[in-house]
């Protein structure tokens, strides 16, 4: 069968799928076919069940845990790090109200987390890569930047003026943030989904054991970070909670739902049933 994988065009993304993307690791009678898209993108997609396995923000899932079962390898996970929102001028603790946010997504865990943390802030959604752009121009007050921008906002003269990592680990304790998932279609079965997951889990653990071969392939969607930069972004989100998210992933999950119940953004829990 062919395999449709979607995932954002990203070098930690793309270091986790070097391997299926040059035609190694691969698994007896499955084809891949990769499908590059923005991880909100990838949301909306998700939620119409459209490809057989997909990256997806763990914001999102409780909109499609009825299509897809959570893998336990692939997930984006930060200890101690994740989103911030930066702005052009610092930002005391006082002035959050009616500012105007930039978000990567409605549906990503960026906003989720912003939503939480600031919920009296004004949104606008803008893609991910021009949100640093958006606020260096004054269009908004301040943006949630995901991906390399957590590296490279401070050489553009950019702000941290909110840190949901540290914010995260501080009030739990020391779980990793999840931030990213990958899914795995429910109607393909669980033994066929198995199968996908120690695929993926391959590819991780083949792109890991050939780290300069695959940072090489990663770089490529880069937007032009120089190499120790995409290096160190890479081992950020692809790391041991990457080949599998344990039990401190499956906690890290259950409270970030539990405390996007608290603020009345969902309605309950969803079940957590891994592949």
């Amino acid at each position: 069968m062919t395999l449709r994988i979607g995932h954002s065009p990203d070098p930690d993304d793309a270091f986790m799928f070097y391997a299926l993307a040059h035609g190694v690791k691969q698994e007896d009678g499955i084809a891949v076919e990769h499908v590059l898209a923005d991880i909100e993108t990838l949301n909306l997609r998700a939620m119409k069940g459209e490809l057989e396995v997909t990256a997806a923000s763990a914001a999102a899932y409780p909109q499609f845990a009825d299509r897809y079962w959570i893998m336990r390898t692939g997930a984006s996970m930060g200890r101690g790090y994740g989103p911030i929102v930066v702005s052009k001028d610092p930002i005391g603790p006082y002035d959050w109200t009616g500012i105007l946010v930039a978000t990567p997504g409605l549906h990503t865990t960026a906003n989720l987390l912003l939503s939480i943390h600031h919920p009296e802030v004004r949104r606008e959604v803008i893609p991910f890569e021009e949100i640093p752009f958006a606020v260096l121009d004054g269009r908004v007050d301040a943006g949630v930047l995901i991906h390399e921008g957590q590296l490279t906002y401070q050489k553009m003269g950019l702000h941290k003026v909110s840190d949901f990592g540290a914010l995260w680990e501080k009030e739990t304790g020391g779980l990793p943030l999840p931030l990213g998932l990958d899914l795995v279609r429910k109607d393909l079965g669980r033994e066929t989904a198995t199968r996908i997951s120690a695929l993926l889990r391959r590819s991780i653990e083949h792109a890991l054991a050939n780290e300069d071969d695959a940072l090489t392939y990663a770089l490529e969607f880069g937007r032009g970070i120089d190499r120790e930069v995409g290096r160190k972004f890479v081992r950020m989100y692809v790391n041991e909670d990457t080949i599998d998210m344990g039990d401190d992933g499956v906690a890290a999950l259950r409270h970030l739902y539990r405390r996007a119940v608290d603020r009345g953004l969902l309605n309950r829990v969803p079940d957590l049933d891994l592949v």
